[in-house]
């Protein structure tokens, strides 16, 4: 895959509005916008909203009067013919102008002093268009007598024909190359340095790297992140769906069709989303969400189901499948959007709801089926496999009863129940599944390295279970099957930690001997039990084990230990040990009269370890994503458009290819049968 864009293109064009901690608004460095913004490429027939903004700063460095200019015209033109007015062009009735004003600060200082910028804006947002022909256009903002604003567009070739009758696209949240490799270490036997099994995602034929930055900064979150995957459009931090507006309202935002809209619209295709998050969290939701705030959760469940309501969009009525957890937005109450039942809702739209495996296991393949099986995330691998105690007390049934959910699936149960309803539902006309493995970056938020690993590990598991129902279903060369992550996080392993010397140290500095590196690092005793292990004493003898092969860990819990850990940290403790009471919580607000948002190292977390002091500002209680770039495994149909090192919204691009969703028309591809290869 190669890129569409010469990476230098813009640069000349930023100027120092868009350079700083804080932008008056992300991909506007000048007084008039226009989104979607310079540098955006469009599937041919992607439905997309075109906002233009003229901004008239009140006081600040780019004061101007306050007043905006309301005779702004915008125009277009494609490979280098006569502009035409906007409207004119989309035989659209010209919108009304819309006007408010919004705050921000120039800098630091300006936030400290809580001096804030006052811009006025004057708007229109033209809605619901597409471009069919490939080429480039260049639009025009002309305002503020003749000062202009000018985006280069590029809709990208035609690709009509489908070449994968399904996609499945695997999402390890947050995972890294250095993440997978620690994986393999931990479960994989090694002898002699060679390895005598291998994960799933090593045999997979083609690996890429893509970067994940986001339209306006370089560090990117997992909304906008996973919206370029799905739409081909980069967004801002917290967006999904749409480029991020200065509106008063997070839902009339410029938005852009993702791919299971375009999907379902041109070829009718099954949709599935599975995940081990909260439903309405930023990656699974990001699938059917047009948003620049990911956190109005209730609202975005409600998009799932009915699709976009309050302006004309693409017709879409839910996906087929949809499993994970988020009780909290189903269950009626003032986390449910409008206080509503959610099951019910679902229920009505002809969904069978199960909240536990048990029922899960029972769904006809034939129906839509919604499982929500906790409240929040569901518990992570590591804790319903191994430290099942931590299952105990969480008042988390998806019910609200608060009793404990107990019969919860893992990530390989609703996939493989995904899979058998999209492949009866979608028939010929085959399906899309999403399936997120969430808490490998929820618990590398939290330095808890362990369970983040055991998730990736039952990723992995996962897609060998997967390929493996493909095969048995007569689908796997019809599937094209894709493991990414959507950002990363600074993790890597350094060495190893001998913990029981490192624990009957009585100095942090003594303590810190007990790292060993380069040759000290020793080989991974994760994969010996203890009995095989003469140098783990009997006392240790209650550790619990896990054995079920190659694909995890025999021992969580030997004397010799992974030495890790990520470069963005809060202040923590570190002993290097498997955290056999629950998920970690590595930092605090310490009573006294502090600032609540004033974090120091929990003194109840590892207190027989270290203290490492952090490396971000001292309102931080966990670690933040990272500039790295991530890995793109992938077999099937087109494997071959993903390898090399590309752009995150390359992805789109490729699935989008190989699906057969361009078009030059506003035709479906059910119309063009002769359009299946």
């Amino acid at each position: 895959m190669s890129f569409a864009r010469a990476a230098f293109a813009a640069a000349a064009l930023v100027t120092f509005a868009s350079a700083q901690t804080f932008q008056r608004l992300g991909a506007c460095p000048d007084l008039g916008c226009v989104f979607p913004p310079d540098q955006t490429d469009f599937l041919a027939g992607q439905l997309f909203d075109i906002r233009v903004e003229i901004h008239a700063p009140v006081n600040g460095t780019e004061a101007n009067g306050g007043v905006p200019d309301q005779a702004f015209a915008l125009t277009i033109a494609k490979d280098g013919g006569d502009p035409v007015n906007i409207a004119a062009y989309f035989n659209l009735a010209e919108p009304a102008i819309e006007r408010w004003n919004f705050t921000w600060f120039e800098d630091l200082f300006a936030q400290d002093a809580r001096r804030p910028s006052v811009v006025n804006v004057a708007s229109k947002i033209y809605r619901r268009v597409a471009l069919y022909e490939p080429g480039s256009y260049i639009a025009t903002l002309t305002y503020y007598n003749g000062t202009t604003t000018v985006v280069d567009w590029l809709v990208r070739p035609l690709a009509e024909v489908k070449r994968a009758k399904n996609v499945i696209l695997f999402i390890g949240d947050g995972m890294t190359t250095n993440m997978i490799t620690a994986a393999r270490l931990i479960g994989h036997k090694t002898v002699n340095g060679r390895y005598q099994s291998r994960l799933q995602i090593d045999q997979m034929p083609v690996l890429g790297h893509q970067m994940t930055h986001s339209l306006d900064s370089f560090i990117t979150d997992s909304a906008n992140s996973a919206s370029a995957l799905y739409t081909g459009h980069k967004s801002t931090v917290n967006a999904m769906g749409v480029y991020a507006d200065s509106s008063p309202s997070p839902f009339d935002d410029p938005k852009v069709e993702t791919i299971v809209e375009i999907l379902h619209r041109v070829w009718g295709s099954a949709i599935g989303v599975v995940t081990t998050a909260f439903m309405a969290d930023a990656t699974p939701m990001a699938l059917t969400g047009h948003t620049r705030a990911r956190a109005q959760y209730g609202a975005l469940i409600d998009q799932q189901l009915r699709g976009v309501t309050n302006y004309t969009w693409t017709n879409f009525t839910g996906p087929d499948v949809v499993f994970g957890g988020g009780a909290e937005q189903f269950i009626p109450g003032r986390t449910s959007y409008q206080g509503r039942d959610y099951y019910e809702e679902y229920a009505n739209a002809g969904y069978t709801v199960s909240l536990n495996n048990t029922a899960l296991q029972t769904v006809s393949n034939d129906t839509k089926a919604l499982g929500i099986f906790s409240v929040s995330n569901l518990p992570v691998w590591l804790d319903r496999n191994v430290y099942t105690d931590n299952l105990r007390n969480l008042s988390n049934s998806p019910s609200g009863d608060m009793e404990d959910a107990t019969d919860l699936p893992g990530l390989k149960e609703m996939t493989l129940k995904a899979i058998d309803i999209l492949y009866a539902r979608g028939g010929e006309r085959g399906f899309f599944l999403m399936s997120e493995a969430a808490s490998i970056d929820k618990q590398m938020h939290v330095l808890d390295y362990d369970r983040a690993l055991g998730d990736l590990l039952e990723l992995d598991d996962t897609v060998k279970a997967t390929v493996h129902k493909l095969r048995e279903l007569g689908e796997l060369n019809n599937t094209l099957i894709i493991v990414t992550a959507d950002h990363g996080h600074g993790f890597d392993v350094f060495g190893s930690a001998d913990t029981q010397y490192l624990s009957q140290q009585t100095t942090d500095r003594r303590k810190r001997n007990a790292i060993g590196t380069y040759q000290n690092s020793g080989v991974s005793q994760y994969t010996e039990s203890l009995d095989s292990n003469p140098l783990t004493p009997s006392s240790n003898n209650s550790q619990l084990i896990f054995n079920s092969g190659a694909a995890f860990p025999v021992n969580w819990d030997p004397r010799y230990t992974l030495a890790q850990g990520v470069a963005a940290n809060p202040d923590h403790r570190e002993n290097y040990r498997v955290h056999k009471d629950g998920p970690r919580i590595p930092s605090t607000n310490l009573t006294g009269g502090l600032s609540g948002s004033d974090f120091y190292a929990n003194l109840e977390d590892n207190p027989d370890g270290f203290l490492v002091n952090g490396t971000l500002p001292v309102n931080a209680d966990q670690g933040v994503h990272s500039l790295t770039d991530v890995p793109v495994f992938t077999m099937g149909p087109c494997q071959e458009l993903f390898s090399g090192v590309y752009n995150n919204i390359d992805i789109f691009f490729s699935m989008a290819e190989c699906l057969g969703l361009a078009r030059s028309n506003n035709e479906t591809g059910m119309l063009h049968p002769s359009r299946m290869a």
